[in-house]
């Protein structure tokens, strides 16, 4: 990674920074002013930054409103030459033509509510020739329209008596429509008797005009010619928006273009006349990038570039570039946090350890192919380049899972060939113990990798005397080296000079490890870390009963291989029994039976699932905490290339 820096004319920004957006191959720095930099500050662009919103708001609302699921492509080569006033003035005709076709959509809904709201009404008065016009004018009459709940009827007709002549109508969503006549006399008992029967009084009679079999054929004939004049508003607004996507596309991406261009424009202070722009360059861009802003602007800019120097480490931006078999490897390392630029990048590494805990946790030549031809298909059929990528990783679990299938003799839980056993039978012990070496070897590696990082880093001192360095290796190693001569030798005890060099002085050597921190902090007129020396001392010493209780508990985390293994195996065996139990119940013999096969597709699949998933956990908790704890800090951040928005992306969802 260099350090770039570019002077160019005020009047060149401009043309620089499209030129720049094209290559995306530069990660811009906001720099203040400063004798080192130029004197005056950054532009504040937040207003028209804000205009840019605006705009791009009421572009995704038109497409919302259009339902333009998505946008035209637009590459950068068809843009005009257009300002934000311009894009303005192009956008308002098209919200005014959206407004008028939707706004006449609304008009015709809510006809077609009315009469639909209408005919449910009426419809079981259907038949019935009372005129609405004389229904009020009947003066020793009282009428009563409208429903109430089918199961109050009964009860209704009871209470009602003998002065109220009741015609029960249709019956819809439990409730019955009745019509209800009495005297003007008996209209108070008429109310009281519907009011405790859940009485709803309809209003139709109120607008209505001819009788209820008039009514009825009225709203079926408007709503008949409303089904028509639905189709219209759908036509125009599928016409006008064939006809504005395109222009609504290049709007888009000219404003999201000029955004960009904006942001950017805050990053750079400026003298009258000339702008500084700062940022960082992958080496093999450097010479494109220099030749490309030199024949943009005819040489009239200063390109400058130089290494990170002493730069710290956590502003430098970190470039990931892996092959297609390790890029979903990367995916896992990013989870954790980005390296650091003078990290030695892990994602090899986790590859390599990731892939073998998870065999030897989900180990079934069976579960393996199954894994390895879903994968093959999300990679094939995948629409994004995320899903793609999780497709190679299947595909490469699935390999390794087949691979320890063959070592432990599974196929689909079946006992066949293979060149070990399954790791429920045999000894226990051995299957513990292979899974703790496996441990030891990648607690190793993170330990090598840590004291690499360190030595990269100029930090001598953690080199050696972190918990995780050179001594904090020897006491991991030299405690391990004594475990293993107590338990394969007949000596019955250590000797003075193994412990002392194994032992004593590595620990002694972790407790000298803020102190001699302590003593160069001091000496280069620092502020030391700890408050005085024997503060140093205490926090050395913590930190030495740390490293002991990391390493036990670390080394003993991978035991959870050992027993992961196990039991895929065991749900397998239990899998199986149960199928071979059901098929002799059913009178077939070992898997003749249909149910005895379902269950034994059933049992696989539930265990390729349940079983891939813990697998999977498993395997990334013990990179995180047992194998990225001990080198890798994860406080990198990424190299993000400014870049200008080229294709035309969905609209936003409305919030």
């Amino acid at each position: 990674m260099k350090r770039l820096g570019v002077v160019v004319l005020e009047r060149d920004e401009r043309t620089v920074l499209r030129g720049l957006g094209a290559l995306g191959a530069v990660h811009l720095v906001r720099t203040g002013a400063g004798p080192d930099t130029a004197p005056q500050d950054p532009p504040d662009r937040s207003e028209a930054l804000a205009r840019c919103d605006d705009l791009l708001g009421r572009i995704d609302k038109v497409g919302r409103q259009l339902e333009l699921e998505d946008l035209p492509d637009v590459t950068g080569d068809v843009l005009p030459e257009i300002t934000l006033d311009d894009v303005e003035r192009r956008l308002k005709p098209i919200e005014t033509q959206t407004d008028e076709v939707l706004r006449h959509r609304e008009v015709t809904l809510q006809r077609w509510g009315r009469v639909t709201a209408l005919l449910d009404q009426v419809q079981a008065y259907e038949g019935l020739e009372l005129s609405f016009d004389q229904v009020g004018r009947f003066s020793f009459l009282h009428f009563a329209i409208g429903s109430l709940p089918a199961e109050n009827l009964a009860a209704f007709e009871q209470q009602a008596g003998e002065n109220v002549v009741l015609l029960p109508l249709g019956e819809a969503e439990g409730r019955r429509r009745i019509v209800a006549v009495t005297s003007r006399k008996g209209r108070f008992a008429l109310e009281t008797a519907l009011g405790k029967s859940n009485f709803r009084r309809e209003a139709i009679a109120e607008s209505a005009t001819g009788t209820m079999q008039q009514l009825l054929e009225e709203a079926r004939r408007e709503k008949e010619q409303l089904s028509t004049e639905l189709t219209r508003p759908r036509e125009a607004i599928e016409a006008l928006a064939r006809n504005v996507s395109q222009p609504l596309a290049v709007l888009r991406v000219v404003v999201a273009v000029e955004r960009k261009i904006l942001e950017a424009e805050q990053h750079f202070p400026r003298t009258e006349a000339t702008v500084l722009i700062n940022g960082w360059i992958p080496s093999d861009d450097v010479a494109a990038v220099r030749r490309r802003l030199q024949d943009l602007v005819g040489g009239r800019c200063v390109v400058e570039t130089e290494g990170p120097g002493d730069v710290p480490e956590e502003e430098i931006p970190v470039l990931l570039r892996h092959p297609r078999l390790l890029r979903p490897f990367e995916m896992l390392v990013v989870g954790y946090g980005m390296p650091g630029y003078r990290e030695l990048e892990p994602t090899l590494f986790v590859a390599v350890t990731f892939l073998a805990m998870f065999g030897i946790m989900f180990g079934d030549v069976g579960h393996g192919a199954v894994l390895l031809f879903a994968g093959l298909a999300a990679r094939w059929a995948g629409r994004s380049e995320r899903v793609r990528d999780v497709g190679v990783l299947l595909v490469l679990a699935g390999m390794s899972s087949a691979l320890f299938g063959v070592v432990y003799g599974e196929y689909f839980g079946f006992r066949g060939w293979g060149l070990w056993h399954n790791p429920l039978e045999g000894d226990a012990t051995e299957v513990l113990v292979d899974a703790v070496a496996i441990g030891v070897a990648i607690i190793s590696l993170g330990l090598v990798l840590n004291i690499i990082n360190r030595f990269r880093r100029g930090d001598v001192v953690g080199g050696f005397f972190d918990k995780f360095g050179v001594f904090g290796a020897i006491f991991y190693w030299g405690v391990l080296a004594l475990g293993i001569k107590l338990t394969v030798s007949d000596e019955a005890a250590l000797h003075w000079a193994e412990l002392l060099l194994l032992i004593i002085l590595p620990l002694t050597a972790l407790m000298l490890k803020e102190p001699i921190q302590y003593a160069l902090a001091r000496r280069a007129g620092r502020e030391p870390h700890a408050d005085n020396i024997l503060m140093a001392f205490l926090e050395s010493g913590i930190e030495m009963f740390e490293a002991v209780l990391s390493y036990t508990a670390n080394t003993l985390s991978f035991i959870r291989l050992a027993a992961y293994a196990m039991s895929h195996a065991a749900i397998l065996m239990a899998t199986l029994l149960l199928a071979k139990e059901v098929s002799a119940m059913a009178g077939g013999g070992g898997l003749g039976s249909t149910a005895g096969a379902v269950i034994l597709i059933v049992g696989n699949l539930m265990t390729i699932v349940l079983e891939g998933l813990l697998a999977t956990v498993q395997a990334i908790r013990l990179e995180y905490y047992e194998f990225f704890s001990k080198f890798f800090s994860g406080g990198g951040h990424a190299f993000r290339p400014f870049r200008l928005a080229e294709k035309q992306a969905k609209p936003s969802p409305q919030e």
